[in-house]
């Protein structure tokens, strides 16, 4: 697992979208190979595609443009873990988004243009390598070559916990091999998962191939194995505590294991002025950018909603929320609900909501209706990439029921968050204590690096109309 900018990555998918850009700037090559190869003079013929701007430049841009596509289409998540259909359906897609951008940066840059028969041969190519690439890495993948080998110290309450995340330890490259009991408790764990140290805890850490050793117990003035951690740390074996090694595993912090003391003396949880100017240009530029872009879209939507009542309601719905360091602002979004739907009071928006209108259903669905609010980025009320905002009614219950729930508001809310591409969406108590968690690491772990990940990832989230209700 690598850490980019306080953002945890698995190894093996950094390797994949190394491999993959470098598939995509030859394909370009292997295009212009395949369109012009009976041609007397290749030479020649490069040298005409080079005229207006170098090859390498046109075959840059191409395999950034796809690689970013492919990035947006949830190929580079490793929580999307498809079959072989399922793949080919993300590729497709991808390439799909990727040839519209392509083609609109031609209009834009025409010196980049490739040529329609070299483009079209580029893409094909592209297309085949890239599926050969992600076939063998699934294989690779299957059979566990690019996993971490985990031993968890500790069988009580934390050792259960760290058995109850194996499917996400599984996605994100790790494999727990096994539990030794060092609590002197009885065994909250899986019989058939533990192990026992019969020599000393090196001999056994050698003989299972382990990678790191998870410090998991519940009380470590019982059986705190020192010497032996020391030893085994010695010989290159990593040794974590079970918070840090379930926030790289989960993506998000575990609020049954964390302590106090944590927030303070761990990483993360501070924010530099330089980083909040730069992140509030981001949000100004990046919402100027796609209101210019989604204007059509915005315009239709008004249109289709004041036609629905022939004008009779209204085609924006506002609402109050709570943003920075709990301070009220008024949100505002298209209305995809009955303007009686609240008549009886606050409630979460429900499964099959019959609330809902036809369209606001497949505005709901598309992120249509959230399109307003980069009216209230643009003001300042929120960011374009944080938590989600709560309506007061609800975050003052939560605060009293759920720990650590206030950190929310120390950040600005956001159209799209860490929580919303990982989570789906809820409506529950604990779907909300859930959701905290993947919050907390996104404020925790703060980045520009990170912002952009959520916010390609969010393009993904609209394709293929995931977590909304």
């Amino acid at each position: 697992m690598l850490r980019l900018f306080s953002h945890y990555v698995p190894k093996s998918i950094v390797l994949l979208m190394l491999i993959e850009l470098v598939v995509l700037f030859f394909s370009v090559y292997a295009g212009v190979y395949a369109r012009f190869y009976d041609s007397t003079n290749l030479a020649h013929e490069y040298e005409l595609l080079a005229l207006r701007s170098p090859l390498e430049l046109k075959a840059g841009v191409f395999a950034i443009i796809m690689w970013l596509s492919m990035t947006a289409a949830g190929l580079h998540a490793r929580s999307n873990v498809d079959d072989f259909s399922g793949m080919m359906i993300r590729i497709f897609v991808s390439f799909l988004l990727g040839l519209g951008v392509i083609i609109l940066s031609y209009y834009v840059y025409p010196s980049i243009f490739l040529g329609r028969g070299v483009f079209a041969f580029a893409l094909i190519v592209a297309f085949f390598g890239i599926l050969l690439t992600r076939t063998t890495f699934q294989n690779l993948d299957n059979h566990k070559v690019f996993n971490r080998r985990l031993l968890v110290m500790g069988a009580g309450s934390k050792g259960r916990l760290m058995e109850s995340r194996r499917e996400f330890a599984s996605k994100r490259g790790y494999e727990i091999i096994g539990f030794v009991d060092v609590d002197q408790n009885e065994p909250l764990v899986d019989p058939d998962s533990m192990l026992s140290i019969e020599s000393n805890l090196l001999d056994l850490c050698m003989e299972n191939e382990i990678d790191e050793i998870v410090l998991a117990m519940d009380d470590r003035r019982i059986g705190f194995p020192l010497s032996g951690l020391l030893e085994c740390k010695m010989k290159g074996i990593v040794v974590r505590d079970i918070l840090d090694s379930l926030e790289r595993i989960t993506g998000h912090i575990e609020l049954d294991a964390l302590h106090p003391s944590s927030l303070i003396f761990s990483d993360g949880f501070t924010k530099a002025v330089s980083v909040s100017y730069a992140k509030r240009m981001f949000d100004i530029l990046a919402s100027l950018v796609i209101l210019v872009v989604t204007s059509p879209v915005i315009l239709l939507t008004m249109l289709a909603l004041w036609l629905s009542s022939l004008g009779r309601e209204p085609v924006f719905y506002r609402q109050i929320r709570l943003g920075l360091c709990d301070a009220p602002f008024e949100v505002m979004k298209f209305r995809s609900m009955r303007t009686d739907a609240e008549k009886d009071g606050a409630q979460f928006a429900r499964k099959k909501d019959s609330r809902v209108t036809l369209i606001g259903a497949f505005i709901r669905k598309t992120r249509i209706d959230e399109l307003p609010q980069l009216l209230n980025v643009f003001k300042g009320d929120m960011s374009f990439i944080g938590p989600r905002p709560e309506r007061p009614q609800f975050a003052l219950g939560f605060e009293q029921s759920i720990p650590h729930y206030s950190l929310r508001h120390t950040v600005k809310p956001g159209i799209t968050g860490w929580a919303q591409i990982c989570y789906p969406y809820g409506d529950t108590e604990e779907d909300t204590k859930n959701k905290l968690q993947y919050d907390l690491y996104y404020i925790k772990n703060y980045s520009l690096f990170l912002d952009m990940t959520i916010l390609f990832q969010t393009v993904q989230v609209v394709l293929f109309g995931q977590g909304a209700r």
